[in-house]
């Protein structure tokens, strides 16, 4: 087909027109990419920036309990020491305190053989008044009520006994004192058994008078005491004359 002059011109520029039209579409295209492109990178790396402080933060909240953590380890340990000593002071503690005990009952137990070993006494016959005591055609206990000491309870002003609270070994003395118109006599006795005798017949006219002493290991729950010797008799007064005493001399 057969084409004047100016329509091929007028051809050849529409087809220019729409080339350059084409390249720039295209160029627009490829900047608008690019722009798009700047645009991902510029969001990735403010994402990237915040990702990183993220990690900052999470490295450094890791330290920090970590740090805590081990506090806490430290921490445990420590208690777990103060309680394996607070156990073992409470050992000692108990310890101490049975000790304490034992020292306190051997305390107590040294105050009670103290107060055993305080043994004495000393009594004369009359409590008041004067008077003369027998002659009895048989043997009498006599009863010496008035008590100048008796330290440890021991002897009885009711029966005249003394009774010995702890073994060991013991003195005792009696004085009788009496008329010559009658024998004077009196026996010391143990559990029963005739000891010793003080005994006086005179036919003087004045006073009689006579003594005895003895030491005797006596066991616990022993009992002495003074019997008026038969058919014999003793005097006493405010001045006791006639006396009967006792003390431990040293337990055994």
């Amino acid at each position: 087909m057969y084409m004047g002059g100016e329509d091929h011109t007028w051809m050849k520029l529409t087809e220019t027109g729409s080339q350059e039209r084409g390249q720039a579409n295209a160029s627009d295209q490829q900047h608008n990419c690019v722009t798009d492109v700047n645009s991902v990178l510029r969001e990735m790396s403010a994402l990237l920036g915040e990702l990183k402080v993220e990690v900052r933060y999470l490295r450094e909240d890791n330290e920090a309990q970590a740090a805590k953590v081990k506090e806490l380890e430290l921490l445990r340990a420590e208690m777990d020491k103060l309680k394996q000593e607070s156990q073992a002071q409470g050992g000692e503690l108990i310890t101490i305190k049975s000790r304490a005990n034992i020292t306190e009952n051997q305390v107590e137990a040294l105050k009670r053989e103290a107060e055993v070993k305080r043994v004495a006494f000393s009594a004369s016959l009359l409590g008041t008044g004067s008077q003369n005591i027998g002659p009895f055609n048989t043997h009498m206990p006599l009863v010496f009520k008035y008590v100048v000491s008796n330290i440890g309870n021991a002897y009885n002003s009711h029966t005249g006994s003394f009774t010995a609270p702890v073994r060991g070994a013991y003195h005792f003395e009696f004085y009788v004192y009496g008329h010559n118109s009658h024998p004077l006599g009196a026996v010391l006795v143990k559990n029963g058994e005739h000891i010793f005798i003080a005994y006086q017949h005179s036919t003087s006219p004045h006073s009689i008078s006579s003594s005895n002493g003895v030491t005797l290991l006596l066991e616990v729950g022993d009992v002495v005491f003074l019997r008026l010797w038969i058919n014999a008799w003793i005097f006493d007064n405010e001045n006791r004359h006639s006396t009967f005493s006792g003390h431990l001399l040293f337990t055994m």
